[in-house]
């Protein structure tokens, strides 16, 4: 392969796609910590292969759909599509080859000492062999399909992101040529047969007991090869603007669903020894290279996500969740529910979590689903749990005759099915749903809830920077504001009218939003403190977010820091800023999180001359948020919840137990922890003592 390294290092952007690589080898690195257990190690691995099989599906699927159709675009490193699509898929190969080399060598050798294993047919007892093949033949068998490809059958449709055994068989008394067979495993059965041995519990892959009774299903042929592989597809579409009605919009949404599990083939995964000849019939039909083509090592496993039946198994409880801080006024409830609106009535509340609980959000919906004097509820959802409390209390709120607006972001990726599904639930009990504002995907999280008091309406407001997802609150770091805050409340009005209507919105005094004024408001916001710094006032930016891209906000931020302006930035996945650089960008820092929880808080402090600005919401610095999504960011005014966010930023930036440091190669650097000195902003923000942290300052 070509070696693009000193071009790629000569831009003073870092690409979008190849920092996102960076990203996954720092969730990969969690996996090695010596202070995990086996069980959180495996957890990482398992996320690394979720986070890789969506990269290929979006990321690898959207530069395809560049090359095929014969367009062009010059990427972030300075490179044209089909190179960089070469530097990309080698850097994701090395990348799958260090999954397998970690689980091989030194994961799968301490699973014995864990009280499990995990065996093949062969390596099987007389016992388990015959308990294995009583499953295959009961269960298993029954379920599979073998589709043959031949002059008379077509070749059949190979859905996405399941295994696959392709099977090369040739008949014992006619003179044919060989064929080739597919037979996919069963997506609704667990990925490993459990069975126990002791007190050990052995986990057989089902593709082991599979290939085991292969003749089961291929009789009276000659089998001459059994190859597992796994194909995964082109998951990136957009949806047409239309000014059709709704259903048309919800069956559209629907067939793009489809060609997802259809779509053109962006990477094929395959067990070692895989059979030439239908290796290359394969790559042949889906057009792919040998650069597209992952091999799994012996002793490796295809698709890593499978470990997640280990991790959460009932027998290995290694989990001890910390009990969230209580949230001030409510210290002193000692687990009873307070009335929401009394407590919002007297001051605002800033929740942090996971180290406050969601609890007191979803009290005020469940309080005003049921309160005789709320008249309305109006709420965005993007993403929610299985078994969603919000949902629940949204339904209730209905059947109570109270009027109910959601706008249901049909198009969050991978949740679109269970999003419609729900939406469709809330429709049908009589709430007004909104399935997305035309081409813009609405990110926004907020939540309006108007109540009659006495000859008044009061209305309750929340604005957050996570989802209304009781599930995730407990693994993702957000923030969120309660409040019934008048300037809020008319803002937020404002907005939903905005989403649910046809309305130009008003200039909002709390709020930024976008696509109209997120990006020239930040921009704004930047361009000060760097007029500060040449009219020599104090200064300074510290920003937390997901993701750092746009490249106007960067080269804002380049210039500021030419201009003096100490910048100190934390982005936990994607940055295409490159910090340090001579005469570029000497004043700026970039660091990423990554540790026991999936840092999603968004949170911008400017220095203001002694009096900072902060702000927080749903939004990252990236094009998609600025250009093609509903997105909010609130300003913190109460002095003691802006210091308590500026506490947040200012122990994130002392932590050196989760810490990345952004080198200018694009490279990051672990922090290490000298002993005692160790921070832990996962643990440090359990036992925090909230005098001491008040009196933080960021400069």
């Amino acid at each position: 392969m070509r070696d693009f390294s000193e071009l790629i290092y000569k831009s003073d952007l870092i690409s979008r796609d190849l920092s996102w690589l960076k990203f996954n080898y720092r969730v990969l690195d969690q996996a090695k910590k010596e202070n995990r257990n086996l069980f959180e190690k495996l957890k990482f691995l398992a996320i690394t292969a979720s986070n890789a099989d969506e990269f290929f599906m979006i990321r690898v699927g959207s530069l395809y759909n560049y090359i095929d159709f014969g367009n062009d675009r010059v990427d972030y490193s300075g490179l044209r599509s089909v190179p960089f699509k070469e530097q990309l898929l080698d850097g994701l190969k090395k990348f799958t080859e260090d999954q397998h080399s970690l689980f091989i060598n030194d994961l799968k050798p301490t699973f014995s000492n864990h009280s499990f294993e995990i065996k093949s047919f062969t390596q099987l007892d007389e016992k388990q062999k015959k308990s294995a093949r009583s499953y295959f033949k009961k269960t298993v068998f029954p379920m599979l399909t073998p589709m043959v490809f031949d002059p008379y059958h077509s070749f059949p449709i190979l859905m996405n992101n399941i295994l696959i055994f392709g099977v090369v068989t040739k008949s014992l008394t006619f003179k044919e040529k060989k064929k080739m067979s597919f037979i996919q495993l069963p997506q609704n059965l667990p990925r490993f047969f459990e069975m126990m041995k002791g007190d050990k519990i052995i986990f057989v892959p089902i593709e082991e007991i599979i290939r085991e009774h292969i003749d089961f299903v291929f009789k009276k042929v000659d089998i001459l090869s059994c190859t597992l592989f796994r194909v995964t597809r082109n998951g990136d579409f957009t949806l047409e603007e239309s000014e059709d009605i709704e259903a048309n919009f919800l069956e559209e949404m629907k067939a793009k669903l489809r060609t997802r599990k259809t779509g053109r083939v962006v990477r094929m995964e395959v067990e070692k020894n895989a059979n030439p000849w239908l290796l290359k019939q394969l790559m042949k039909r889906y057009e792919i290279e040998e650069e597209n083509v992952m091999i799994a090592p012996e002793g490796g496993l295809l698709d890593y996500t499978c470990l997640w039946q280990i991790v959460n198994h009932q027998e290995f409880d290694q989990y001890k969740p910390l009990r969230p801080n209580p949230v001030p006024p409510m210290s002193m409830t000692d687990g009873i529910q307070q009335d929401m609106f009394k407590v919002l009535k007297n001051r605002d509340i800033l929740l942090h979590h996971p180290y406050n609980t969601i609890e007191p959000l979803l009290d005020l919906v469940e309080q005003a689903a049921e309160d005789p004097n709320v008249l309305s509820i109006k709420l965005t959802i993007y993403r929610l749990a299985k078994e969603s409390r919000i949902v629940d209390a949204l339904l209730n709120a209905a059947e109570n005759g109270k009027h109910v607006s959601v706008l249901f972001e049909v198009k969050a990726r991978f949740d679109e099915e269970n999003n419609m599904k729900q939406a469709l639930r809330l429709q049908k009990a009589g709430c007004f749903v909104i399935y997305g504002v035309g081409s813009l995907k609405t990110h926004t999280k907020l939540l309006l809830i108007v109540r009659k008091e006495k000859e008044k309406v009061t209305r309750y407001v929340h604005m957050g920077s996570g989802n209304y997802n009781e599930a995730t609150s407990k693994l993702y770091t957000d923030i969120g504001l309660l409040t019934s805050d008048e300037i809020y409340a008319n803002d937020v009005q404002e907005f939903f009218n905005v989403i649910t209507g046809h309305s130009m919105p008003e200039d909002y005094e709390s709020l930024i939003t976008a696509p109209t004024q997120m990006r020239s408001k930040l921009i704004e916001l930047i361009d000060q403190e760097r007029k500060n710094a040449i009219a020599k006032k104090p200064c300074g930016i510290v920003c937390k977010m997901n993701s750092l891209q746009d490249k106007d906000v960067i080269l804002a931020f380049y210039k500021a820091s030419k201009a003096g302006v100490p910048i100190k930035l934390i982005v936990r996945g994607i940055c295409c800023l490159r910090p340090g650089r001579e005469g570029l960008s000497e004043n700026i820092t970039v660091r990423s999180i990554v540790g026991e929880y999936l840092e999603h808080s968004r949170i911008f402090y400017f220095h203001n001359g002694g009096d900072p600005l902060v702000y927080s919401g749903s939004a990252d610095m990236m094009v998609r948020s600025f250009d093609r999504r509903l997105e909010s960011l609130f300003i913190i005014k109460d002095q003691l919840l802006k210091q308590q966010a500026i506490n947040m930023l200012h122990y994130n930036l002392l932590d050196n137990v989760n810490a990345y440091e952004l080198n200018e190669d694009g490279s990051y650097t672990a922090c290490c922890p000298d002993g005692a000195n160790a921070l832990d902003i996962h643990k440090e923000f359990y036992q925090l003592d909230k005098e001491e942290a008040l009196k933080t300052q960021l400069f």
